[in-house]
């Protein structure tokens, strides 16, 4: 129990810490570094499977057409998220970034309620319109929809259900995702060389070395996140995804002085009061399942 913590709550701090990585980049267009990303994760996670020796998957795979259509759906929203996430890092919106990711728990919610067709308890439905006032106040506000947040818990939450309903781990999945996006990434970025255009080339040492490590960057918290999540308990894991937006828009306020003022901080307060009551529901209801089990069993 303690090492799953550990694991997964270090993969979300990590995941906390990612405006530090890509604030170094500035100087680097967004679409760039996620080629880049692509690229370079896909380099490091072949490593890692051949370290591994955990191939056997692949003959699989390639043999299930809908599979592998299944994740180039999951591969397009996952570039989707990763590309407006860099940026808004690098166009001063951490915040809204992080706002996102607070969000993400409640749009699975509603997305479990469409596809699933799950039904919404009462405290689920409260957690919903607390966090809707909390988005409709933030419109009003700025006037107009606070889309990056939107976008990345869109993005986020339906990337989740494909990958919930998909019968690959995490490392395998992110293999095979980043396999399908490497022509893409790899083509562009050798149009751009010839374009003259290729920040890789032009850049110095530093940002160099910053693009090459972004395959361990962005695969290591997953495996870290994977090993946690066989280890502890689903509400366990649901608490502890807070650590990363919460790391966010600390670094957001505090060390790159987004503004961050009464208005938005009672939009943030809706919304971080519909997570306590989402929370709280799911703890309960956690409660009650292992008292009502323990009496069974006595």
């Amino acid at each position: 129990m303690r090492q799953g913590i550990l694991f997964a709550g270090s993969a979300y701090f990590l995941w906390g810490l990612f405006p530090i990585y890509f604030k170094t980049l500035h100087d680097v267009p967004a679409l760039e570094i996620l080629l880049n990303r692509m690229l370079w994760s896909l380099l490091f996670l072949l490593g890692v499977l051949t370290w591994r020796k955990q191939w056997a998957w692949v003959r699989e795979a390639v043999r299930q057409p809908r599979l592998i259509a299944g994740f180039a759906l999951s591969a397009l929203l996952l570039s989707a998220n990763w590309f407006v996430y860099i940026w808004a890092v690098n166009h001063g919106h951490i915040v809204d970034a992080s706002l996102g990711y607070f969000i993400t728990p409640l749009v699975n919610i509603l997305i479990g309620s469409v596809w699933l067709r799950e039904k919404l308890r009462p405290g689920q439905w409260l957690s919903v319109v607390l966090a809707t006032a909390g988005v409709a106040w933030l419109t009003i506000q700025t006037g107009h929809l606070p889309w990056i947040g939107l976008v990345l818990a869109g993005t986020f939450g339906t990337y989740g259900l494909l990958r919930k309903t998909s019968p690959l781990g995490a490392l395998e999945g992110l293999s095979l995702e980043t396999a399908l996006l490497f022509p893409f990434a790899f083509g562009w970025l050798c149009w751009l060389t010839t374009q003259g255009q290729n920040s890789f080339f032009a850049s110095s040492l530093d940002i160099k070395m910053l693009l090459l490590i972004s395959g361990p960057i962005t695969a290591i918290p997953l495996l870290l996140f994977a090993a946690g999540a066989r280890r502890i308990p689903m509400t366990t894991l649901g608490l502890l995804q807070y650590i990363s937006p919460l790391v966010q828009l600390l670094l957001g306020v505090w060390l790159y002085h987004e503004p961050f003022d009464h208005n938005k901080l009672a939009g943030f307060v809706a919304i971080w009061a519909a997570l306590f009551v989402y929370s709280a529901e799911g703890l309960w209801r956690n409660f009650r399942t292992v008292k009502i089990g323990a009496e069974q069993g006595s």
